[in-house]
């Protein structure tokens, strides 16, 4: 007749570590494609967010006769500058948002190159330049 603790008996070390192992492998692989996708996520946000900024100020534009002034900044956008008699906003139905990375949005007026204006995110660095996720992103 058989114990009944030996029916009941547990994994060895051998084959935990095992199971670690395979587990460690498996989110070697998928965390930074994972991780990847996050960044590719954030820029895709950027860049929508920015294209209703630019619809906004298109708007804006429209009503007033010219964008806002880098002094008035986004933020003409949802409250009346002084000298803008034919505001008829607010053009945004929120706040004005942040870029994904938690920073403001870059807005300039009269914009380089010949451009009305530049809006940019400086990307997950928050500095000019850089590549990747760290890239600037403009519209």
């Amino acid at each position: 007749m058989r114990n009944h603790r030996s029916l009941a008996r547990g994994f060895t070390l051998l084959e935990l570590l095992v199971v670690i192992l395979i587990i460690a492998m498996l989110a070697g692989y998928v965390g930074p494609r994972l991780f990847g996708k996050v960044g590719e996520a954030r820029s895709k946000t950027a860049a929508g967010q920015m294209k209703s900024l630019s619809d906004a100020l298109d708007q804006y534009r429209l009503d007033n006769g010219g964008y806002p002034t880098t002094e008035q900044g986004l933020g003409a956008l949802t409250a009346k500058p002084a000298d803008a008699n034919k505001w008829n906003g607010p053009y945004l139905t929120k706040e004005v948002p942040k870029d994904p990375w938690d920073r403001p949005y870059v807005y300039k007026r009269p914009g380089e190159n010949g451009r009305e204006f530049d809006l940019l995110t400086l990307g997950a660095d928050g500095k000019a330049g850089g590549s990747g996720e760290d890239a600037d992103i403009a519209y």
